[in-house]
């Protein structure tokens, strides 16, 4: 026993403060809003006693004009276009940067820059730009295409009921886009060189290299973002309000749950913020447990 404490007792000792803040600051904070969530403190008098899970249930079959799952259906539309798109641009552009351009560093640059930019910034810039006013009140793109005399690619952007969320997901792929290429990038350079030179001695063409050598050789890069961009899409908030604001047509959880907390319904929003950390537990545990084993067998 005195050797162990030896042993491990200096590293314990090391390693105490962050995890007592970790324990108090995340996981406590985690358990009380659990709590918050399992009462009926829907109010700024405080709570009267535990229901259990009727908030939860309260919001999957009676919020008002089904505003959740609204929200929900809101959330999944944002998310696959915001990563399919942020996808396959940082893909596209770390593929033209690893072909050999001309101007390489000015490249990288220019695709990285907006990731320096607040979500609060780009989305003012963005909410200019999809101005949704046609005619003489148009304004940011569409104005753009009405000096260009192409009218018809006007759009009503955010407030389209149909595909508002797509074009919400724009801005965010702007602005992630250089974060993908800068991964894709550096696992591209990150093949050994004799995987090439063993395809080009095998008679690969470039597309076969491509395609049966280098690309699944990006699997575990393509993998880690797509964990980290559709966790960042789950808790999006800033974005959008600096788009649309609280609006109906574009409102995401996370906007749901700023409402509620502006109503001092504690119990409502706790129990929506408990949903979005469960629903992203299901996207980044099992990339965890993937992890985990691979590092195993290695």
């Amino acid at each position: 026993m005195t050797k162990n404490l030896r042993r491990w007792g200096p590293g314990l000792l090391l390693l105490s403060p962050s995890l007592i803040l970790l324990a108090v600051f995340v996981y406590g904070l985690i358990g009380w809003t659990v709590k918050v969530s399992l009462s009926d403190q829907h109010d700024a008098l405080g709570s009267k006693g535990f229901v259990g899970l009727d908030n939860y249930v309260y919001l999957f079959t009676e919020d008002i004009n089904g505003r959740f799952l609204h929200s929900l259906r809101n959330l999944a539309v944002f998310t696959v276009v915001f990563m399919v798109g942020t996808m396959l641009t940082g893909l596209l552009w770390a593929f033209l940067l690893e072909r050999g351009v001309r101007g390489e560093g000015v490249f990288r640059t220019v695709y990285l820059f907006p990731m320096a930019v607040s979500f609060v910034a780009s989305g003012v810039v963005w909410r200019w730009l999809m101005n949704p006013s046609t005619g003489e009140r148009a304004g940011g793109l569409n104005a753009i295409f009405q000096s260009l005399h192409l009218d018809f690619l006007q759009s009503e952007w955010w407030t389209n009921p149909q595909w508002g969320m797509s074009a919400m997901a724009m801005p965010a792929i702007w602005q992630l886009s250089g974060y993908v290429m800068a991964l894709f990038l550096a696992g591209f350079r990150g093949i050994p060189n004799e995987l090439r030179e063993a395809a080009a001695v095998d008679g690969a063409s470039t597309f076969q290299l491509y395609r049966r050598v280098l690309f699944p050789q990006l699997t575990p890069v393509a993998l880690s973002a797509v964990i980290i961009i559709g966790h960042m899409s789950m808790k999006m908030f800033d974005l959008i309000m600096s788009v649309s604001g609280a609006q109906w047509l574009t409102e995401v959880p996370a906007v749901y749950v700023w409402q509620a907390l502006l109503t001092s319904d504690y119990a409502k929003a706790a129990a929506i913020s408990v949903i979005l950390l469960l629903v992203v537990a299901v996207v980044v545990v099992p990339y965890l447990v993937y992890t985990d084993r691979q590092e195993k067998r290695a």
